[in-house]
């Protein structure tokens, strides 16, 4: 069973962004004084007292009438009809606002499953300012300073008794998807065609997506949490400092990601920026998928079109011939599904394990078909090998001369390694190290 999901809503820059990186533990949302720096819906799994559930941190309620206002208020009614519980923070220092009074008639529909937070109550218990705020008519607020904790832990045990009784279940297998790209590539229109809902904000103007958001996804019985991150650009044109923090989650995403899902523009075709985020996401050792995006916007596509477009990107880049493409549009949905059948297959390619005997039967056949090169000469030897971990697979090669092997020998065992076993869209380590003993 999914474990119960919990809101958090109310007006811009009354610190629910605070509250949510408190209860989760880390600094897991931006934080800003300025008013509206989240704008999606955020999820992250919390606990508390041995109850577990997904924790939600939503945009600023706005009052006013643009399209993106629009969509953050969308957002914000979904995740109140689809939470269990619904944390209202208001601010006790500025008091009732007509904006709280705003979310309070939407929230009296469920009010049985609301609690009103009264957060930056600094000075408790000698600070009552927390009382004003029973004119909304959701019951009594409950005092709580989320920069300091002071109250969080009542605030949670309210919480906690408001979920739902439920089995706990067995934490499912997670697969950590990173979504990944330059900005305005349809990162966010492909997550949400995957998901089937409008979990992020969409929107025509480049960097709507500010935060790294996780949506989980149930698929084939195992769960893909999505990451749908801020685009990616070269660091001289991080001006703005929310923008920087932005792109440090996006590095961090990846960092965590089982799988980089890197999302590319068809129309404008593979950027140096775009061979430098993949290069990123494998140094970090996930698998990687490149999905190119609009490609209902090319004119005269066919497959044959694709696959010249695909060598010519591996003929600049010939480290991602080892890695699927997938030509999709986010818009029409045309073959959107393949990148979940292929993140799962990634995924288990990065799981990969090769029992040592079939190991050493390899390196036997490529080191009989082309011999390791004589230096000096000294012959270089390679005695054996076996798989010493997987995310992603590494190999160890014990060798006489290990300083000895030149690079273009090392690709030569990776390729014979790739087309024996596959592992496609996985990076590959390989440690070459000394044969113990005398020399």
């Amino acid at each position: 069973m999914t474990p119960p999901t919990v809101a958090i809503v109310g007006r811009p820059n009354v610190g629910k962004s605070t509250l949510f990186n408190r209860i989760v533990g880390g600094r897991r949302a931006i934080v800003d004084d300025r008013p509206g720096v989240t704008r999606d819906r955020h999820f992250a799994p919390a606990d508390w007292n041995g109850r577990h559930f997904w924790l939600v941190d939503t945009g600023g309620w706005i009052g006013d009438n643009d399209v993106l206002s629009g969509a953050i208020r969308s957002q914000i009614e979904t995740a109140i009809e689809q939470s269990e519980v619904i944390l209202f923070v208001v601010d006790v220092r500025q008091g009732v606002h007509p904006a709280d009074q705003e979310v309070a008639g939407v929230l009296r529909t469920v009010v049985d499953r609301v609690l009103v937070v009264a957060n930056k109550s600094d000075n408790l218990p000698e600070d009552l300012g927390y009382l004003a705020f029973h004119e909304l008519g959701l019951g009594d607020p409950m005092p709580v300073s989320a920069a300091t904790g002071k109250g969080s832990g009542d605030l949670l045990d309210a919480l906690v008794n408001l979920l739902p009784e439920s089995p706990e279940p067995e934490a499912p297998e997670v697969i950590q998807v990173a979504v990944v790209g330059r900005p305005n590539v349809g990162k966010s229109s492909l997550v949400n065609r995957l998901l089937g809902e409008e979990r992020a904000v969409v929107a025509p103007e480049a960097g709507t997506t500010r935060d790294a958001v996780d949506s989980p996804l149930r698929y084939h019985g195992r769960t893909l949490n999505f990451i749908d991150t801020a685009g990616l650009r070269k660091r001289s044109k991080v001006e703005d400092e929310i923008e920087f923090y932005s792109t440090l989650r996006a590095r961090r995403a990846i960092e965590r990601a089982d799988v980089s899902v890197l999302v590319v523009d068809a129309s404008v075709g593979v950027h140096a920026q775009d061979l430098k985020i993949a290069r990123s996401a494998l140094e970090q050792g996930t698998g990687l998928i490149v999905a190119v995006n609009k490609w209902d916007l090319v004119p005269e596509k066919d497959t044959t079109m694709a696959d010249r477009g695909q060598k010519e990107v591996t003929k600049r880049a010939p480290f991602l011939r080892s890695y699927p493409f997938v030509y999709l549009s986010a818009l029409t949905g045309f073959r959107a599904r393949k990148v979940l059948d292929l993140i799962m297959s990634v995924a288990d390619n990065r799981e990969m394990r090769v029992a040592t005997a079939d190991v050493n039967r390899n390196l036997e056949a490529l080191v009989m078909r082309n011999q390791p090169p004589q230096l000096a000469g000294k012959e270089v030897k390679l005695f054996y090998a076996s798989q010493v971990s997987t995310k992603p697979p590494t190999f160890a090669i014990v060798s006489n001369r290990p300083d000895a092997i030149p690079e273009s020998y090392r690709r030569f065992i990776e390729r014979g390694f790739r087309e024996a076993w596959g592992f496609d869209g996985v990076p590959l380590r390989f440690k070459y190290r000394r044969k113990k003993g005398r020399r």
